[in-house]
């Protein structure tokens, strides 16, 4: 007799950015190493890329230390 294997459909994956408490968090940071969040603070502060980098590795990956830094500029 061949039987499928059980397999849970219940079970839900919580990735970290689901909750509004993990957005919310994920939003407060810039992860240098990630070229999307890179760009946009590049974009948004109107400098390049490797200067978003540069601060980041300098003052931490805190939105608001790396925004406070690059507008001291």
């Amino acid at each position: 007799m061949n039987r499928r294997p059980f397999v849970r459909t219940d079970i839900r994956r919580i990735s970290v950015a689901t909750t509004s408490k993990a957005r919310s968090q994920d939003r407060a940071r810039v992860a240098g190493g990630q070229d999307h969040e890179v760009k946009y603070e590049a974009r948004k502060e109107g400098i390049s890329k490797e200067a978003v980098k540069k601060t980041v590795k300098n003052v931490g990956n805190s939105r608001k230390k790396v925004e406070a830094e690059l507008d001291r500029h």
